[in-house]
């Protein structure tokens, strides 16, 4: 792999450089805000150099991966793929009825967040779900396509570090941060927006079975009319997510995005409040980066992830983990 550090006033001038000097299918490795802007870490795969696979000291050699197998034409291995998952029984069934992909396709639903434009999008969860990122991913994501940077409204008044996190990417991304820790403030907020400016609500996070936190919640949602994506880790127990999800789902959310999938082997949990509570399935936190961090969800994407078990191969890890 061939690297490059760059610094650059802005993430998006930053980027720019880095596709420059990489080519097109430069991957943003790691980014942070230093003195005068952004300092990133971009990386280029080189077609001619083996992939190598993280290896632990003290493993086991690694074994060649196995032959690809040709698919069943009922199941595909899909089975013992969604019992390692601990995908719930009744689910599980249900996909196993055809090849995994259709069967995805079939059973959950799956759609791209609102753009936040005609309704503003509000990001919820539990503690620790990874809004605050999930919405520095969005923002800058919107940024490096080009479209106009949204206003970035930080509600959360139980963790402070939130809007410093949020106040620091958006000024390099040129975005609008506005701070607003009641539900009259955030209306109050959007009132600033231009027209046809998308709007990104952070949340602080919220227990859903606590009557005083979901009357919070659903008092914001009221008053703002946004769209909400519920925003949940991907290693969850399956259960309590489905629980979750319901909760959320009753509050008015509609999409779904699991976070930490780059760092969860079992992401039964997915499946479970998607289709425990009809969410769509809109996108994955696959990466810790504000850019290329999110990855749309997808039925053939799923279908992968959920064969591989990790985002690193199974195969490299055999006889260490559990």
């Amino acid at each position: 792999m061939r690297i490059r550090v760059l610094k650059a006033a802005s993430m998006p001038e930053a980027m720019a450089r880095l596709r420059e000097e990489l080519g097109p299918d430069a991957a943003l490795l790691s980014s942070r805000p230093v003195n005068g802007g952004v300092e990133v870490t971009g990386g280029l795969d080189l077609e001619d150099e083996d992939e190598e696979l993280p290896v632990l000291i003290g493993a086991p050699p690694r074994a060649p991966l196995p032959m690809a197998r040709a698919a069943n034409p009922v199941d595909d291995g899909a089975a013992t793929a969604l019992d390692f998952h601990r995908v719930p029984d009744a689910l599980a069934r249900r996909l196993c009825a055809a090849p995994l992909e259709a069967s995805l396709e079939a059973s959950l639903r799956f759609a791209r967040l609102p753009d936040g434009v005609a309704r503003p999008l509000l990001l919820a969860g539990p503690p620790g779900a990874g809004k605050t990122l999930t919405c520095v991913k969005l923002a800058t994501r919107r940024v490096l396509e080009g479209d106009e940077p949204p206003l970035v409204i930080s509600a959360d008044a139980e963790r402070p570090a939130a809007a410093e996190q949020l106040a620091a990417f958006t000024q390099l991304l040129g975005a609008t941060l506005a701070v607003a820790l009641t539900p009259a403030a955030v209306a109050l907020a959007m009132e600033s927006r231009s027209p046809g400016q998308p709007v990104l609500i952070d949340t602080a996070g919220c227990d859903p079975f606590d009557p005083a936190q979901a009357r919070m919640i659903a008092t914001l949602i009221a008053v703002t009319g946004a769209s909400v994506a519920l925003v949940l880790p991907g290693s969850m127990d399956a259960a309590e997510a489905a629980d979750l999800a319901r909760a959320f789902s009753a509050l008015g959310a509609t999409h779904l995005v699991a976070t930490r999938l780059d760092a969860s082997r079992r992401i039964g949990a997915v499946l479970a409040a998607a289709a425990t509570a009809g969410l769509a399935l809109a996108e994955a936190g696959t990466g810790s980066q504000a850019a290329d961090g999110l990855t749309p969800m997808e039925p053939a994407w799923l279908a992968a992830r959920l064969r591989r078990r990790s985002h690193i191969e199974v195969s490299a890890w055999e006889g260490i983990a559990p």
